[in-house]
């Protein structure tokens, strides 16, 4: 995670917006870290184009 705590959100953003786009597995340690994250940011929007 970045050191800068205003940066977590749109860190996290970018991280769901690749796994999504290239079709990535997450393991279960991998998706807690995830939801833990997410829950911290409430006003973050993932939007993504699937890769060709």
């Amino acid at each position: 995670m970045p050191p800068a705590k205003d940066a977590t959100c749109t860190y996290a953003t970018d991280w769901f917006t690749a796994k999504l786009r290239w079709k990535l597995t997450v393991d279960r340690t991998e998706a807690r870290a995830l939801r833990a994250i997410a829950a911290g940011c409430p006003d973050a929007t993932v939007t993504f184009t699937l890769a060709p």
